[in-house]
């Protein structure tokens, strides 16, 4: 029997068992007998498309906020990060090491040049103190969980003396947010070049804020005089992960009837090297990259896109400009610039009939979200290891889960232990005592003393049993917390609560999904629907 006719008969395993541990079982209607043939010309008519569980957790697409897929008609792409996935420690170095010798022409000595540079040093979601050399993680409340000067953790009551006297605005100098990809060997110099400068003026003073805005200055130099980028074309292999699925995503989403944008903040000659390498003749209907998309716009210049009012302008196939564009924007055109408001209009297209992924959760997310109401989806490259890394660690973290709930309930007989031995003192204490509810009765002194020993016995036990637990508890939550990041911990989560960047994940990408190509295992109208929203009060008190 074909594979086909095989998957065709088959049960999924995991559906019979809802898909999770624990999980519901999902009724599954029998599939009818269908000759091999039928078969495999119905799998290929419908492009792969799966059940979701029966979808790697890690190739999954997470839904924040219901989107119906049929209503959306037109999908643009971000390409940088997000149809062109980069090969991050390799990118990484290359940053480093053209920012550093930009730094040396600035003055720096050539020491520099030999520090070590590690690029598990920084993670998205962190933010710089440019103030006093610090970078820190926050919680989606604000809280700072964990703070380090350059690569020594501040103890807990400097990081209070700092930060917990009044709320922290990232948004606000001297704070710096990382929230990109490309930012991170920013974040990993400066914990570096922080300790150098400690030790180079023995003690003395540094100006961190002045060090910070060397290395930004110097990291945006070498993207604008294109020292990077020379050398990414000159070998893109080595830099971009070439995913062999993107052609037939971008195809499906195209079959279905949807309009397909490109929109970057990357120049003409840049964008046409890395999507000819990515797209060019991976599929016989498309010897051209160019042909996958109704509307191609570089030099988008996000945020700026959607917030100013930059005219359009129309390229030749050299990346010239030949003026503004006439009529309606067209398949087969180059166009730079522009902005929201004008390209809804030449696109014939807006509102929630757009959809939007990218990468970048300021200039590609939120400022979408807080512009128009275009619908977002946001490409989270980290995901898939934060799911593996999740999945190797099942069982501790549902070991976790059980111990704060042991907690929570031996925190709350601890309180009514307290308060029952507070009460019998109370009572040892007057001249008379007597029970509440019962003043007729006088008890008795060595009853009292009985009642209080008691108390106390199971007092002293309770507390002994709870320390245990947070024991217990914090040593696994250490052992997990680092198996994602021996630094900062998982990207979504500072301690029990999501981190700031999973907060403006869930708040802004109505879909987050590790890959672009992940959204080949779904129908092109697949109606995302996200989980069910609770409050504390919603969950039972005996979970």
């Amino acid at each position: 029997m074909s594979e086909a006719g095989a998957k065709a008969e088959l049960v999924s395993e995991q559906v019979q068992g809802g898909g999770e541990a624990g999980g519901t079982p999902v009724p599954v209607l029998a599939t009818p007998p269908v000759p091999d043939a039928a078969m495999e010309a119905v799998t290929s008519i419908l492009g792969g498309v799966a059940r979701e569980l029966d979808v790697a957790k890690s190739q999954r697409v997470f839904t924040n906020r219901n989107l119906k897929m049929a209503d959306v008609e037109i999908i643009g792409f971000d390409m940088d990060y997000t149809l062109a996935i980069y090969q991050q420690a390799e990118l990484e170095k290359l940053s480093i090491e053209c920012t550093l010798h930009k730094l040396v022409k600035r003055g720096y000595p050539d020491a520099i040049l030999g520090l070590d540079y590690r690029p598990e040093w920084a993670i998205r979601g962190l933010v710089v103190d440019r103030k006093h050399g610090n970078v820190f993680k926050m919680d989606r409340h604000g809280h700072i969980g964990r703070c380090f000067h350059g690569h020594t953790e501040l103890a807990s009551d400097k990081r209070r003396e700092l930060y917990l006297r009044e709320r922290v605005r990232t948004s606000l100098p001297p704070y710096a947010w990382i929230d990109t990809l490309f930012a991170l060997p920013e974040v990993v110099m400066y914990c570096a070049l922080v300790e150098y400068q400690e030790r180079a003026t023995s003690g003395g003073p540094v100006d961190y804020d002045r060090l910070w805005q060397d290395i930004r200055e110097a990291i945006d130099e070498a993207h604008r005089d294109e020292s990077m980028k020379t050398r990414i074309k000159a070998d893109i292999a080595r830099y971009i992960v070439k995913d062999p699925y993107l052609a037939a995503s971008l195809h499906k989403f195209r079959s279905s009837g949807k309009r397909l944008f490109l929109l970057t903040n990357s120049m003409w000659d840049y964008t046409d090297a890395l999507m000819t390498y990515l797209l060019d003749d991976e599929l016989p209907a498309y010897p051209s990259w160019r042909g996958y998309f109704d509307i191609v716009i570089v030099g988008g210049a996000k945020p700026k896109f959607f917030t100013d009012r930059d005219s359009f302008l129309e390229l030749d196939a050299a990346g010239v400009s030949i003026g503004a564009p006439k009529g309606q924007l067209q398949r087969g055109r180059i166009y730079q610039g522009g902005n929201i408001v004008d390209f809804e209009r030449l696109a014939g297209a807006g509102g929630d009939k757009v959809l939007y992924v990218g990468d970048h959760i300021y200039g590609d997310i939120l400022r979408a979200k807080k512009s128009s109401v275009w619908r977002t989806c946001m490409i989270v490259q980290e995901l898939e290891q934060e799911l593996t890394t999740v999945a190797q660690h099942r069982e501790e973290i549902a070991r976790l889960a059980e111990l704060d709930r042991r907690g929570q309930r031996l925190e709350s007989e601890l309180n009514y232990q307290q308060t029952l031995l507070k009460t019998l003192q109370k009572l040892a204490d007057s001249d008379a005592p007597r029970l509440p509810g019962a003043p007729h009765l006088v008890l008795a002194p060595t009853d009292l003393e009985a009642a209080k020993k008691a108390a106390k016995a199971s007092l002293d036990a309770v507390r002994g049993t709870l320390r245990e637990t947070l024991a217990e508890f914090d040593t696994i939550a250490l052992r997990v917390d680092q198996a994602f990041n021996r630094r900062w911990g998982a990207l979504f989560k500072e301690g029990n609560e999501n981190s700031r960047f999973g907060e403006q994940v869930e708040d802004y990408a109505c879909l987050y999904t590790s890959r672009v190509s992940n959204f080949l295992a779904y129908s092109p109208l697949q109606y995302f629907r996200a989980p069910r929203d609770h409050m504390p009060h919603e969950y039972s008190t005996r979970d």
